[in-house]
């Protein structure tokens, strides 16, 4: 897989890409990771790739040439059957998955564009990108560090690059549940002890608890999740079991006094 960071300021991408799982990635060539700095596709002798927006109003928005110029430069020479997808980080696009991650995973080439300023012009929207992503429901100084997040998540899914394939199809969000508790030695650490199953050796004993704690996890912490997950007759039956679990439990609380505040 390639991928290509259009950006204003490459040097934010230098100690990650070369460190972590990116950078034994990269060493291996499982991945190729590069950045164009779009100012250099400025068609002004001052570089200028920002102007103020038709109609008046606050801020400045990017201009179209720059950055149409920096992907086709990435592009030229490419049949259009095997045109990569490129990726608007905006805080108006779709929210990034790990569903999506997966889906980006199979592609050949990716073209991250990070925007500062205002905005963009319309027509990068209209007639450039395929894909417009947004990490949350909030707004960053620019698409620099949306776009690390997107490019680490895609990359750790490639084959080869985590060594161990179950890691990442086992991850939170991958099943569209949460991830099941870890334990490692000491068995007891202060009094803490590891769970008795996962001292058993009974691999298929072990595999039914890491379910149900995964969907104990999911039904605390993100209950929203079990609406859209693939679920079994026997997980059905173990998420009913933990509901009322949890209400007994909440049952048996003490009323809490109330007080003024």
């Amino acid at each position: 897989m390639k991928i290509d960071v259009l950006t204003l300021f490459p040097e934010m991408f230098e100690g990650v890409f070369g460190a972590s799982i990116l950078g034994k990635a990269r060493g291996k060539g499982l991945v190729k990771l590069g950045t164009v700095n779009f100012r250099d596709f400025s068609n002004s002798k001052h570089g200028t790739v920002d102007d103020t927006p038709y109609g008046g109003g606050g801020g400045m928005v990017l201009k179209p040439e720059p950055l149409f110029a920096a992907v086709e430069s990435l592009t030229e020479g490419r049949t259009s059957g095997s045109r990569p997808r490129v990726i608007l980080m905006c805080p108006q696009g779709e929210r990034f998955t790990q569903r999506k991650a997966e889906e980006l995973a199979r592609e050949s080439h990716l073209i991250l564009i990070c925007g500062h300023y205002e905005g963009y012009d319309e027509r990068i929207r209209e007639h450039l990108v395929t894909d417009e992503l947004s990490i949350g429901d909030y707004v960053l100084t620019g698409g620099e560090l949306a776009a690390m997040v997107v490019v680490d998540a895609v990359v750790r899914l490639l084959p080869g690059v985590l060594g161990n394939e179950a890691s990442a199809s086992e991850d939170s969000f991958s099943t569209g549940l949460l991830e099941y508790p870890h334990y490692t030695r000491p068995a007891d650490f202060r009094g803490w002890k590891v769970p008795d199953v996962l001292l058993s050796g009974h691999h298929e004993r072990i595999a039914e608890w890491r379910r149900r704690e995964s969907l104990r996890r999911t039904l605390q912490r993100r209950p929203d999740l079990l609406e859209k997950a693939e679920l079994t007759d026997k997980d059905r039956r173990w998420l009913e079991e933990l509901r009322q679990a949890a209400g007994e439990q909440d049952a048996g609380q003490p009323e809490q006094p109330r007080g003024s505040a």
